[in-house]
C-alpha cells in the first residue's frame, strides 16, 4: 500500500522517492488512489509557506508561493496545459473528425510549445499570482483545497474517461482499484464539506470545470490523454482560486 503513495507523491512531485517502487508490478495502477492525499500535501506545505511570507508585501508573497508551487510540481501539469493548448488550436483545420483527432494527439506528442501554448501558460500563471496576491483577505486552507480537487479530478477522469493512448504515461493507471479511488474521492468531498460554504462552492467549481473539459476531450479525442490530465489539473487549480478570490 505504501509503495503506492510514494509512487504517486514520486510521479507527482519533484519529492525523491526510492527508484526501486517504480519497479513495483501494478504499483501507478495503486498509485491513482494516492492522489488527492498527494495533493493535500501540497496543499499544507504551501500554507506554511503562505505563513511564512505573511508578513511581506503581497505581490512578493504571492510570487514566492507560485515559484514554489511551480518547483515541487516540476511543472508537469503546466506543461500538459501548453501541449493542450496547441493541440487544440493547431489541430483545427481542413478534414474530417478523425483526420483532426489525429492531428491533434500528434500535436500533443510533440515537446516544443508554440505561441498558443506559451500564452496560456502566461494567463493562467497570471490568474494564480492575481488569486495569491488576494491571499491576506482568503483562508489559507483555500491553498488546500485547490491541490487536493485538482487531484481529485484525475482519479476522476480516470474512473469515467477512456484513455486513448495506448502506452502513454496513464495507461498504467486504467487499471486502479475503482473501490479505492472511490473512496478517495469521497474523502475528498468530506474534506471539504467540513471546510464550509468555499469548501462547497470549491467542489462546485471542480465539477463545473471537470464536466466541461471532459466533454471537450470526448467530443476532440474520444478521451484523455496524459497532458489533457495535465490541463485539467491546472484548470481546476486556476478555477477555484480564481472563484474564492472574487468571491472575497
Amino acid at each position: 500500500m505504501i509503495d503506492g503513495l510514494l509512487a504517486a507523491i514520486g510521479f507527482l512531485t519533484r519529492i525523491p522517492v526510492p527508484s526501486r517502487v517504480f519497479a513495483v508490478e501494478g504499483v501507478q495502477a495503486r498509485s491513482l488512489a494516492w492522489y488527492p492525499l498527494v495533493g493535500a500535501l501540497l496543499g499544507a506545505a504551501l500554507c506554511a509557506l503562505a505563513w511564512a511570507v505573511q508578513d511581506w508585501p503581497p505581490m512578493l508573497a504571492a510570487a514566492t508561493v507560485l515559484v514554489a508551487w511551480v518547483a515541487v510540481t516540476g511543472a508537469l501539469h503546466l506543461d500538459g496545459l501548453a501541449d493542450s493548448a496547441d493541440a487544440w488550436v493547431g489541430g483545427l483545420g481542413g478534414g474530417n473528425h478523425e483526420e483532426i483527432r489525429q492531428r491533434t494527439l500528434a500535436i500533443m506528442k510533440d515537446p516544443r510549445s508554440g505561441p498558443i501554448g506559451v500564452v496560456a501558460l502566461v494567463l493562467l500563471l497570471l490568474l494564480k499570482f492575481a488569486a495569491l496576491a488576494s491571499l491576506s483577505a482568503l483562508p489559507w486552507w483555500i491553498l488546500l483545497l485547490a491541490p487536493v480537487l485538482a487531484r481529485a479530478a484525475l482519479v476522476a477522469a480516470f474512473l469515467c474517461t477512456p484513455y486513448v493512448r495506448s502506452n502513454g504515461l496513464g495507461s498504467g493507471l486504467v487499471s486502479a482499484s475503482r473501490v479505492a479511488c472511490t473512496i478517495a474521492l469521497l474523502a475528498t468531498l468530506a474534506l471539504c464539506v467540513v471546510a464550509g460554504t468555499s469548501g462547497v462552492v470549491a467542489v462546485a467549481v471542480t465539477v463545473v470545470v471537470f464536466w466541461l473539459w471532459r466533454r471537450a476531450c470526448l467530443r476532440r479525442l474520444g478521451g484523455i490523454t496524459g497532458d489533457t490530465c495535465g490541463a485539467l489539473t491546472e484548470l481546476v487549480e486556476v478555477a477555484v482560486l480564481v472563484t474564492i478570490a472574487a468571491a472575497g
